[in-house]
């Protein structure tokens, strides 16, 4: 989850956009018990599962922050959560939710909610690594408030793709560009994370803004965890036991009307794309941005 890049924060007005999102049959499963699902990992008693399993709540202070991870390793899944971010002055605050292998060449694919001062947009920031390998970033605003109400945001890892979604609808794609010489992540099992933390030294318009340890604790919200995925344990995965049925997610494309979704995401609320920043890759841009616009 290591931070390479920030883009600076430029003044911005939030374009209104009222919609109806059509959820698709994919995203429909049942809400497990985060109790049996995840295992808080650290923060000393600031990470809590509350109501019978059924909330997580994450909180970052002076002294330290939160976090949790998925009980299961998965290789290749879908996988839904709903959250609530930290409200109010949230400036040099992470709320990190992500999927992570183990060792020193990881495979991860990231959301990263950089918090903000009140009334300002977070901005999503998302990553791609594969064996250890990242610098593969993409940041959008939201046309929403992620603050006032619990959003899912969702991870579909199959072997054609990688793709983020916001409420079920897709904001970034990265695709399996093996045949073209681009590292994909299928090798590695993964399991998902999420901390919350402090990170004022670049978090919030490149570090200029300091966390306002007077808001202190501030607490992000999670609940409704749902996984469709191919449960890696000891070697072998759930996959090759299940019917084709539970298995869709597996095959599953974006189809035109996703596309143009994703399109009108990326047009509307992108901020920066890895793959139009010519004066970072002075030696050519990264391979994968060549290759799609062939």
């Amino acid at each position: 989850m290591a931070y390479l890049f920030c883009v600076p924060y430029a003044n911005y007005a939030m374009l209104v956009v009222t919609f109806l999102i059509t959820t698709t049959s994919f995203m429909v499963a049942l809400a497990g018990n985060l109790d049996q699902d995840v295992g808080i990992t650290w923060g000393d008693g600031r990470g809590k599962i509350l109501n019978n399993g059924q909330l997580l709540t994450l909180s970052l202070d002076r002294v330290s922050g939160s976090g949790f991870q998925s009980n299961n390793q998965y290789l290749y899944a879908k996988i839904d959560m709903q959250i609530k971010l930290v409200p109010g002055n949230s400036a040099g605050t992470v709320t990190a939710y992500y999927l992570r292998s183990e060792g020193s060449s990881w495979d991860e694919i990231d959301f990263e909610f950089l918090g903000n001062l009140s009334g300002d947009p977070y901005i999503v920031h998302t990553n791609v690594y594969t064996q250890g390998k990242g610098d593969r970033e993409q940041q959008f605003y939201l046309w929403f408030d992620p603050t006032t109400d619990f959003h899912t945001y969702s991870f579909l890892w199959n072997p054609a793709h990688v793709v983020f979604y916001i409420d079920g609808r897709p904001i970034r794609e990265f695709k399996n560009l093996e045949s073209e010489g681009v590292p994909y992540p299928k090798n590695q099992p993964m399991k998902l994370y999420s901390s919350l933390w402090n990170a004022d030294d670049w978090a919030t318009r490149g570090g200029l803004v300091k966390t306002d340890w007077t808001q202190a604790p501030f607490t992000a919200s999670f609940r409704n965890f749902k996984a469709h995925g191919c449960v890696w344990s000891n070697g072998v995965s759930s996959c090759n036991s299940n019917s084709s049925s539970n298995n869709a997610w597996l095959s599953q494309q974006l189809d035109s009307t996703n596309q143009k979704r994703l399109k009108w995401v990326q047009k509307n609320y992108m901020i920066y794309n890895y793959c139009n920043d010519l004066k970072r890759f002075p030696q050519g841009l990264p391979l994968e941005c060549t290759v799609r616009t062939k």
